[in-house]
This record gives C-alpha cells, sequence and structure tokens, in this order.
C-alpha cells in the first residue's frame, strides 16, 4: 500500500466506536468497487474535508485475519458460483490490534439481503470443537457442523470512513492476501483495493459523485471465492474468470 494513502487517513477528523454507533443506515444499501491505490489516492483527495476516519486506540488502520470455512466439496463456494440467491458463509474473524474473534454466519436471502449473525469466541478457539460455536453453528446454516473445515484465510488492512452527515460508511480494505489450507497456495491481490460503500438509500453522497467523475463502477466481488479461484485453480471457476482477468489487468497497470 501507498504510505501516503495512509498520510491521508490520519489528517482526517477522527471518529471514535462509540460516535460510530450513530451510523444506523436503517434503510442500507451496500456497494462496492474494485480500484487501484493511485485511484483511491484521487478518491481520498477528493472527500477528504467530509469524512471522518475511525480511530481505534490512536490507530486508523486495523488488521483483519479471517478464516472462511466450507465443505469438502465446496458447496459454499459453489453456490455462489452458481449464482443461487440464497447462500451462507460461515467464517472466524480476528480483530488483530484488539485480540477479538468471532464466530460468524452471513446469510444472504432471495431478496439480496445479508443478514450477519455472529457470536465471540476466545482467540484461537476451534470453533468446530467448542461446545458454544458449534451450536451456533448448528442453529445459524444449513450444513453439518461435521461437515465443515477450514478453506481460506484471507488477511488484510482495513480504514473506515464515515461521512459528516453519518449517512453512509465506507470501509476500505488494502493489502489483501491469501492462504488455502487445502492447496497449501497462496496469492495476493497486490496493491488493489477493495471498498464498499453503505449507506442510506435516500440520502445525498459525495462519495458517489466523487466515483462518477473518475468514472469507477460499482463491482461485485467476493474475497471468499476470488481468493479460492485464485488458489485452487482446478475447482469450478467460469464464473469467476472474468473478474480474474480483470484483477490481473488492474495489478499490471498499478506496478
Amino acid at each position: 500500500m501507498n504510505p501516503a494513502i495512509l498520510d491521508i487517513v490520519n489528517t482526517m477528523s477522527p471518529i471514535t466506536l462509540d460516535e460510530m454507533k450513530d451510523v444506523k443506515l436503517m434503510n442500507r444499501v451496500d456497494t462496492k468497487f474494485l480500484v487501484t491505490s493511485d485511484q483511491l489516492m484521487a478518491i481520498l483527495n477528493g472527500i477528504h474535508d467530509h469524512y471522518y476516519a475511525q480511530e481505534v486506540e490512536g490507530k486508523r488502520l486495523s488488521a483483519y485475519d479471517t478464516v472462511y470455512y466450507d465443505t469438502p466439496d465446496l458447496r459454499m463456494y459453489i453456490i455462489h458460483h452458481d449464482r443461487h440467491l440464497v447462500r451462507d458463509k460461515v467464517r472466524v474473524r480476528t480483530y488483530v490490534d484488539s485480540h477479538l474473534t468471532f464466530c460468524e454466519v452471513k446469510h444472504k436471502t432471495n431478496k439480496g439481503r445479508t443478514k450477519k449473525k455472529r457470536i465471540e469466541v476466545p482467540l484461537g478457539t476451534d470453533v468446530l470443537k467448542d461446545p458454544q460455536a458449534m451450536a451456533f453453528l448448528t442453529e445459524r446454516q444449513p450444513y453439518p457442523v461435521a461437515s465443515l473445515s477450514p478453506n481460506l484465510e484471507t488477511v488484510f488492512d482495513r480504514f473506515t470512513l464515515v461521512n459528516y452527515e453519518k449517512t453512509e460508511r465506507l470501509t476500505i480494505d488494502c493489502n489483501v492476501n491469501f492462504n488455502n489450507f487445502v492447496s497449501n497456495t497462496s496469492a495476493s491481490m497486490d496493491s488493489l483495493v477493495i471498498m464498499e460503500l453503505k449507506q442510506d438509500g435516500r440520502a445525498r453522497s459525495l462519495l458517489k459523485e466523487v466515483l462518477f467523475d473518475l468514472r469507477i463502477k460499482p463491482y461485485k466481488i467476493s474475497k471468499y471465492c476470488i481468493g479460492t479461484a485464485m488458489t485452487r485453480p482446478e475447482v469450478k471457476q467460469n464464473r469467476f474468470k472474468k473478474k480474474l482477468r480483470r484483477i490481473n489487468k488492474l495489478k499490471t497497470l498499478n506496478s
């Protein structure tokens, strides 16, 4: 990641985790974007004076470590690949700096809504053996817990921005790397950045205006699916080939 990106974020007005609770976003719309670090610099310069940067214990950049679970035949991956509307993701996410770990289930409904449920677990917990985590997984997702195993680790750094009106929240994921437990293969998105805008659908968005001016369009991307495709080339990935080519093209442009 370009150090100048952190320099820009560090000069933005701070917002604390407690203050973030005021960002309700009751009529929420989520939109993802894939950009280069150069594009991110232009975006940050365009919104700098209108957005807060989340600060936790004096830090603006937070490290995340997430392990995704799946069945041996990768049913969760395949269901996403095959465009099923109803789908689930099972993961264990660790907030590295705060040493907090959560077992999470993300459920996508046939209405396009994503519902996330999670429970906190001790750092280093094997959720496939822990009684509380096993009960949670049995209740919240459709696969037998005994059929699940770790498939992919994603590691990245995240900034979180909030506009002054508190009608939208933007997560910016940099330094995205993948490690596959099955193939023992690693991959990286290098200097590419995944942004996700969570906004009140009724409100004006300065960020969207900046993105429009920069000709940056929404881009659907799942870190789990792309990471699996990049580290398991033998698995079904016809639908993701166009995305993989775009990622490689952007990586080349930004090198």
